[in-house]
Formats: C-alpha cells, sequence, structure tokens
C-alpha cells in the first residue's frame, strides 16, 4: 500500500505550476517526475493547442501537466472508479476547462473511435468543462475524426494491452503529424506497430519510455 506522501505528485510548468494533488489507493503507477520533465522537454511547441488523449489515464499526472501547458484539450480515459471520481474532483476544483473524464476500458473506447456516432470532432473532447465527461463509452470524450495530436500511452505493464492498443490507435485515432508516449517496463518490451518512427527514448529505472511518430 502506498503511503500518502507517496500518493502526492506535482505539476512542472504552465499555469498550474507548483500544484500538488493526491492520487486515491488503486492500482496505479504515476510516471515519474523526472519522466515526465524530460517527455514535455521533448515535446516543446507541441503541446499549446494540442488535442491529447490519456488513455490508461490512472493519476491524470500526464494529461494535468498537457493542460497546464495549454493543451487545447485532454480526453482522460480510465477505468478505475475511484481514478475517475478523484480526477473529476480534482478537474472541477481548479476549474478546467476542455478536459473530459471517460470512465470506460481503453480497448472498449478505441474500437469506440472507429465509430460514426462518436466522431464529434474536437467540441466532443472539449464538452464537459471540469472533466464531467461521458461515462462508460456512452459518447462524450472523442476526438472523432480530426484525430489526436498528442496520445499518452500507458497501461499497468502486466495487463499485455500494449500491443493491441498502440494497434488499434495505428488504425485510427491519430492526426499523421501525432506523437505517441509509450511507457513499458524496461526488460519485458511489448512489440509496436512497424510504422511507428521513434524519435526518442529514455530510461529511468525499470522504466522504458519512447516517442513515436505514426
Amino acid at each position: 500500500m502506498r503511503g500518502r506522501q507517496q500518493r502526492v505528485l506535482r505539476i512542472i510548468a504552465g499555469q498550474w505550476r507548483g500544484k500538488t494533488f493526491r492520487f486515491p489507493e488503486a492500482d496505479i503507477r504515476p510516471t515519474p517526475d523526472r519522466v515526465r520533465e524530460t517527455l514535455f522537454n521533448w515535446l516543446q511547441g507541441r503541446v499549446a493547442g494540442a488535442h491529447c488523449l490519456d488513455l490508461y489515464a490512472g493519476s491524470g499526472a500526464l494529461g494535468l501537466e498537457a493542460l497546464s501547458r495549454g493543451a487545447a484539450s485532454v480526453v482522460f480515459v480510465e477505468h478505475q472508479r475511484a481514478a475517475v471520481d478523484a480526477l473529476r474532483a480534482l478537474l472541477r476544483d481548479w476549474q478546467a476547462s476542455h478536459a473530459t473524464v471517460v470512465r470506460d476500458e481503453a480497448q472498449h473506447y478505441l474500437a469506440a473511435l472507429r465509430a460514426p456516432h462518436v466522431a464529434a470532432g474536437a467540441a466532443g473532447a472539449a464538452g464537459a468543462a471540469g472533466g464531467e465527461g461521458g461515462e462508460g463509452g456512452e459518447g462524450g470524450g472523442g476526438n472523432g475524426e480530426r484525430g489526436f495530436d498528442l496520445v499518452f500511452l500507458d497501461p499497468p505493464y502486466d495487463s499485455g494491452e500494449l500491443p493491441a492498443a498502440a494497434a488499434a490507435l495505428a488504425r485510427s485515432g491519430l492526426k499523421p503529424d501525432a506523437r505517441i508516449y509509450v511507457e513499458q517496463h524496461a526488460v519485458r518490451q511489448q512489440a509496436l506497430p512497424v510504422s511507428w518512427r521513434e524519435l526518442r527514448t529514455g530510461k529511468a529505472g525499470e522504466v522504458r519510455y519512447h516517442l513515436f511518430a505514426p
């Protein structure tokens, strides 16, 4: 069980710089501060105005950092009720606009992206200020046919979902010039689409992280 202090994260830069938040005692493995800082250094010039997808959102740290740095919208997809409730409460408290929290399994959400009724454009992603977005995959939270500019893809290491999720994203959901951040176990690395081009990579302890272009 994580201690109280271990469940506290900090926003690194942007309008919420220095703000801290707690995430619930759930099955959550947040991206370490040092790795987040490296990632957003890689993404300089690409976050402001971007439409983002934080898949397997967990604590929401990556999507929150993107919002702080001026992202146009962020869709948080997470299936754990405690994490979803915590994210919605935080977004309300911080008066965050252009954020949607979707309670759904990642694979189901990605499959729904290809359905015509989900292709609502960027307005759908930004449609609920304060994170009061769709639940259970019932609409809301899709960037649809426009695609996402930036995707954070960080499934639980032992879930085995990374290859399927990456393949689904490669089929639909990405803009041509998108960037995809992937985080996985440094030793147990999994297959990713051969069409993706690795731009940067790094390692921190047991974490291997990558930045790809489609």
